[in-house]
């Protein structure tokens, strides 16, 4: 069985568990196992699970067009080096530790998976409506709102690109076909590892702050310092395993604050807590929110086609892949329909120094990864074969459709002058999905004007940015205050 089905068969059998753990101080609150079928009925928690099908197929059409996209989108990888440096290879070195390697690799799956999937379930069985249906948008719209930084800003995962940084987590036999079958290696930035748990910790904020309280008062306040406590370890884990840079945190966590700020404003509408769902809106309002949000999404658009552009005119330039002596790393080739092709162009970008190539099935590479790293004598005899003089392309035509392929490469000897081995990767997919790529990112530039517009117009009515009440309302609570 993969991971994923063994987490899941974990976390079905933990979620009571945990439910039960966490409101020992709240029984009075927790709704009687005979009586979900009636709580999901009347409060419409079956939307929250269609939610969740939705977004599970919203991320598959995501990554398909991740890969096909590449060719015209690049990364930005080398921007992000330039800033930060080997700061994750130091993270890496001074922890390194096998066993805290397997504990990171399964915290960062399984408790990953559990706060998406427990926290909801939490909250239904404490009786809290409200943050049930908060926290369930938040993994939805916070994915929503990551989609088009993933498409158009890539970037390389930290042990794609620094010298010498291992892939703790992708190159590990058991996890090894999972990660490459629903991981590109190039969504870095930003980390949702971060943004959808710090978006949770946010809306608790929110919902208590704009009730008055305090979050050590709430009744909640033991789960919300056990996700806080899993957040700060997942900003440690991503830059150990070789998978984030440092940068990926503070955009994560900003990610995080606009979906938190859009879903605590917005649920309140949708729960009719203030009447009718479109009540207070006029044919004025809605010019004003089309022109204001329109707007931004124009702005954000237009950075969106100025970094295809720049990617586009430096393609010649392109550096894909870094090694350092010894290092093996690999890019990943998704798979396609029957009658279609990849072809793949690998340029040694060296001067002097011979790069290896293995071109690989996915699910044939494991024997070379069961240690805990790539073993590049085991991957050699696994796949095709290949050596690529300096300032040369191999050109690679990969047919085999529905089946994931790892092209793998190898560094062995640097020179002094060149320390380290760079590569360019061009895989052609042969179509052009950059039309359905503006489409799918769309939700995430409304969002993000929906938020900037709402934090205006509270500013400019002397409101405090937590107030979620609708518009319509404000004039009303203006009057009442008058009056008294």
């Amino acid at each position: 069985m993969e991971p994923y089905g063994i987490m899941m068969g974990m976390i079905l059998f933990l979620t009571p568990i945990i439910c039960w753990f966490f409101t020992r101080s709240q029984r009075e609150y927790r709704i009687p196992w005979r009586s979900w079928a009636k709580e999901i009925h009347e409060k419409r928690y079956y939307l929250h699970a269609l939610g969740y099908v939705v977004i599970i197929r919203w991320k598959a059409i995501t990554d398909r067009l991740n890969e096909p996209m590449k060719i015209r989108t690049g990364h930005w990888t080398d921007w992000v080096y330039a800033l930060e440096g080997d700061f994750t290879k130091w993270v890496q070195d001074v922890f390194r530790n096998d066993a805290l390697t397997e504990f990171l690799n399964f915290h960062y799956l399984f408790i990953y998976l559990f706060l998406i999937y427990v926290t909801t379930v939490y909250f239904a069985f404490s009786g809290d409506r409200n943050m049930t249906d908060k926290v369930t948008l938040n993994y939805l719209l916070i994915y929503a709102l990551a989609v088009p930084y993933y498409l158009f800003f890539n970037v390389e995962v930290t042990s794609s690109w620094i010298p010498g940084m291992d892939a703790l987590l992708y190159q590990d036999g058991w996890y090894t076909v999972f990660y490459a079958l629903h991981d590109p290696l190039d969504n870095a930035v930003p980390s949702l590892h971060v943004a959808i748990p710090f978006g949770i910790l946010m809306l608790n904020y929110l919902h208590v702050k704009e009730r008055g309280g305090t979050l050590r008062e709430w009744r909640h306040w033991p789960y919300h310092l056990f996700v806080l406590l899993n957040t700060i370890l997942f900003t440690f884990t991503i830059l150990y395993l070789g998978i984030h840079w440092f940068v990926d945190i503070p955009l994560g966590m900003l990610i995080g604050s606009i979906g938190a700020l859009f879903i605590h404003h917005l649920q309140p509408r949708l729960r009719n807590d203030y009447g009718p769902v479109f009540k207070g809106i006029t044919r004025e309002k809605v010019r004003r929110h089309i022109l204001v949000e329109g707007v931004v999404m124009l702005i954000l658009l237009t950075m969106m086609l100025m970094a295809v552009n720049y990617q586009e005119a430096y393609i010649d330039e392109r550096v894909s892949f870094q090694l350092g002596e010894g290092d093996s790393t690999f890019e990943i080739v998704q798979d396609f329909d029957p009658g279609q092709m990849v072809q793949s162009n690998i340029t040694n970008l060296n001067s002097v120094g011979e790069l290896e190539i293995v071109l690989v099935m996915v699910e044939t590479s494991v024997p070379a990864m069961e240690s805990g790293g790539l073993d590049w004598e085991v991957m050699k005899t696994l796949g095709e074969h290949h050596t690529v003089a300096p300032q040369t392309t191999l050109s690679l035509n990969i047919t085999s459709p529905k089946t994931y392929h790892f092209i793998v490469m190898h560094y062995e000897e640097a020179t002094d002058n060149e320390p380290m081995m760079q590569v360019r990767i061009l895989n052609h997919y042969g179509e052009d999905v950059m039309g359905q790529a503006m489409f799918l990112s769309l939700p995430s530039l409304w969002m993000t004007g929906f938020v900037v517009y709402r934090l205006y117009r509270l500013k400019k009515e002397g409101r405090s940015w937590i107030d979620s009440t609708p518009s319509y309302v404000w004039a009303t609570s203006s009057a009442q205050d008058e009056e008294a």
